[in-house]
């Protein structure tokens, strides 16, 4: 049944009956076949992330994120703990994969993402599998979580969950460092990108993420995402079918990216943007006192009302939001 629904989805939602994924029109018109072959190569040469290993991951040779032949996953299931248009009332299909791209000194998946314990790997087959049970227990999507260095292992396993009848959308869960040629690779499978715009400034990119050129590929990734598939869309009840959802983490002593940040939303993809300007930073990873201590501490209120005043300040409108935030914004 309808529900009355946020301002932010007016003019912006989809009769569910109309929606079909994006992906069964590419696998549709035999396309998808192309884009595994292209998969497949990569990973024999592998420029997958802009950090262009060029390992033969093929064969297990590691590059940086130390992923070889095949995805590795730390979890799955149904996620509660997302955006509300992500986890609607049967939660988002989550597969976090094990590793990253990126080496956050901050990560708050730092078991995950830093750490050298083996996970399991996962075919082609054991993924689709995994979608499918995803979409079995009712998710109303299937969230790929750091999936930048895994993508010709996610496009290897679509054709199998499609002919098994994956049925629901895809949203790549990134930090926003990503190859455009891994983009073009995702370029009509995916439906909802939700990349996490991090830092404008390259120096601190360096220090807490350590790439400088972290700015400029976000931007590059970003408006790629958004040339793909526009702005956040949903259906009738709320839930996101297709479109981007930026998330910015505001961290403390920071401001100056945020405003920055938001500014460039704005500007260059439009003040319709969906934004989720996320409060929730800890000191985790390898942050202390003796290492990183200008972001050992949560933000202040003061910080995030700031945060959101730059958003207002720029015209963008479709802020994603939390009741614990409501006394904050207004």
């Amino acid at each position: 049944m309808a529900k009355s629904l946020p301002k932010f989805c007016e003019g912006f939602t989809i009769p569910s009956k109309e929606f079909e994924p994006v992906y069964l029109e590419t696998y549709r018109s035999g396309r998808i076949w192309e884009k595994v072959e292209r998969a497949q190569e990569m990973l024999r040469d592998c420029c997958i992330c802009p950090r262009r290993c060029h390992a033969n991951r093929w064969e297990n040779k590691l590059g940086t994120c130390a992923v070889g032949r095949y995805a590795e996953i730390s979890s799955y299931g149904p996620h509660l703990g997302e955006e509300d248009c992500l986890r609607g009332w049967r939660g988002s299909g989550t597969i976090f994969f094990a590793r990253c791209n990126l080496l956050c000194v901050f990560c708050q998946n730092f078991s995950i993402s830093h750490t050298a314990v083996e996970r399991e790997k996962a075919t082609p087959e054991k993924l689709a599998r995994i979608m499918l049970y995803l979409q079995s227990i009712g998710c109303h999507n299937i969230n790929f979580v750091t999936p930048s260095h895994v993508v010709p292992q996610i496009v290897e396993a679509l054709p199998i969950a499609i002919e098994g009848g994956l049925r629901i959308p895809l949203v790549y869960n990134t930090s926003a460092y990503d190859s455009l040629e891994a983009l073009e690779l995702m370029d009509g499978l995916v439906d909802i990108y939700m990349p996490d715009f991090k830092f404008w400034d390259e120096q601190k990119s360096k220090r807490y993420l350590r790439v400088p050129n972290y700015p400029e590929v976000a931007r590059q990734a970003i408006k790629e995402m958004h040339r793909q598939v526009g702005f956040l869309t949903f259906d009738e009840n709320g839930v996101a079918l297709r479109g981007v959802l930026i998330r910015h983490l505001v961290m403390p002593n920071c401001l100056d990216d945020t405003r920055e940040i938001l500014r460039w939303l704005a500007t260059e993809l439009g003040q319709d943007t969906y934004v989720n300007i996320m409060e929730q930073y800890y000191p985790a990873g390898l942050v202390n006192r003796e290492r990183y201590p200008e972001i050992n501490r949560r933000i202040t209120d003061e910080e995030y009302r700031r945060a959101i005043a730059f958003a207002r300040e720029f015209g963008l409108w479709r802020l994603d939001y939390r009741w614990r935030r409501v006394l904050i914004w207004w």
